[in-house]
Parts: structure tokens; C-alpha cells; sequence
């Protein structure tokens, strides 16, 4: 869930939240790249809101740390260094090992169910050869952990550091099977579901340092993505 939706249950959603949903889907999806721009008057055209609102939505981006917005520049999608990107997967290692931890005491078996489907769900994008659904799979099965963990701060963090995973992945990547290492998260899953804290902790660690091994930190060229062909992906999903 987006910290935008976070901030408007059991309320009206405001018109940005569209706009940020969509934006923020495409770029965890990496249907746009990082340092992709984005044109204010082109995204109002693609959701028939004003250009206030698309603001809006962008600033939410911004202090989320997934989208920059430099002054006479505009806005484009964040596009982390190689030290902001290594900073990011050790933030992980710091918070993960924690949050798996406090999940292992909570599990149920619906919670045991719930991880094997995000398994399921990663494996069938793997053997699909969909590599952008099953980074994105991966994440939502960290994701999951965290809300499992009952520590609404805690996940709050680690949802904008998987947010920032995403292009440090899109930019960084050089090992598939680092990133998609389901055999790791079968290893936390059952730890998991044994309500045993310590291995959960000390395999998400592993885990952890793996995915950061597994990146080529030097620079990447600017790439281009469309635009409306990454929203419109959204909106069909």
C-alpha cells in the first residue's frame, strides 16, 4: 500500500492520489526508467486533471524519495548514485533482519498461505520470462513481511526503501538470479512459519547482502521511456 493511501483510509481520496498510484506503479514496475522526465502538461493530458494536481502528486513522489523535482528543470524519475544505492540495500540490512524477526512471533498459518502465493506469484513471472514482474513479486514479498512484522513504522520505512530498490534494480542489476533468488525467500519462509525469529533474521540478512553483491555499482546512461505508454500500462493493470 502507497503512503498515499496510507494517509487517506476511512476518508475521500484527493484527485492526486490517482495520478501518484499511477506514477509510482510504473516506476516500481520499471516501465520508467530512472531519470525518465515528467512533463507536467503531458501527464494532465493523459488523466484529464489540471496541472495543480499533477504537482501534487509529484511533490508526494518527491518526499518519498522516488522522483526529483529540480527548480527551471522540472521533475523526473530519482536516479540514485552508486552511493545512495548501496546506502539504500544497507539500510535494508539494518531494518529487514529486524522486521523478519518480530514476524516470525505473529505467524499464523494463513500468513505461511499468503507468503506462498507471493512465491507462487514470483516463480510464474520467472518462468513466464518476465523479469520486471518477478523483481516486482520479490518486492511484494517483502513487502508482505513487513506487514506481517505489526510495526506500522517499521514498514512505513522499509516500503520507501523497497520504493528506491526498484531503481537502484533498474539501474544496477547485473545477476537475474540474485534478484529473483526464490530459494532464498523459501529459506525465510520457512523460518518463518517454524516461528523461528533468529534463523528468519540471520537468513533475510543473507538474503540482503546477496542482493547487494549481486549489483554493478557504476554509472548508467540516462535511458528513455514513454511516458504515456508506462502510465497506460497502469491503468490497465
Amino acid at each position: 500500500m502507497s503512503r498515499a493511501s496510507r494517509g487517506e483510509e476511512g476518508g475521500a481520496q484527493p484527485s492526486w492520489v490517482a495520478i501518484y498510484e499511477g506514477l509510482h506503479n510504473a516506476i516500481i514496475r520499471h516501465r520508467l526508467d530512472p531519470g525518465a522526465k515528467l512533463v507536467e502538461d503531458e501527464i494532465a493530458e493523459v488523466y484529464g486533471l489540471s496541472r495543480t494536481v499533477v504537482r501534487a502528486a509529484l511533490q508526494a513522489l518527491a518526499r518519498d524519495g522516488v522522483v526529483v523535482i529540480q527548480r527551471h528543470r522540472g521533475a523526473s524519475v530519482a536516479r540514485p548514485s552508486p552511493d545512495e544505492a548501496r546506502e539504500i540495500f544497507e539500510a535494508r540490512i539494518l531494518v529487514e533482519p529486524r522486521i523478519a524477526e518480530m514476524a516470525a512471533r505473529r505467524m499464523t498459518p494463513a500468513d505461511g498461505a499468503r507468503l506462498r502465493a507471493c512465491l507462487d506469484a514470483e516463480h510464474l513471472a520467472i518462468s513466464q520470462d518476465n523479469p520486471r514482474e518477478a523483481v516486482f513479486q520479490s518486492a511484494e514479498f517483502h513487502r508482505v513481511i513487513a506487514g506481517l512484522a505489526g510495526h506500522a513504522v517499521l514498514a512505513g520505512i522499509l516500503n520507501d526503501l523497497l520504493s528506491r530498490s526498484s531503481l537502484v534494480v533498474a539501474l544496477y542489476w547485473r545477476r537475474p538470479e540474485t534478484i529473483c533468488a526464490t530459494h532464498a525467500h523459501h529459506g525465510i519462509v520457512e523460518a518463518l512459519e517454524a516461528g523461528d525469529g533468529a534463523r528468519a533474521g540471520a537468513s533475510m540478512a543473507l538474503h540482503l547482502a546477496d542482493l547487494l553483491a549481486g549489483l554493478d555499482l557504476s554509472e548508467r546512461p540516462v535511458q528513455r521511456s514513454s511516458l504515456a505508454e508506462a502510465i497506460g500500462g497502469g491503468l490497465a493493470d
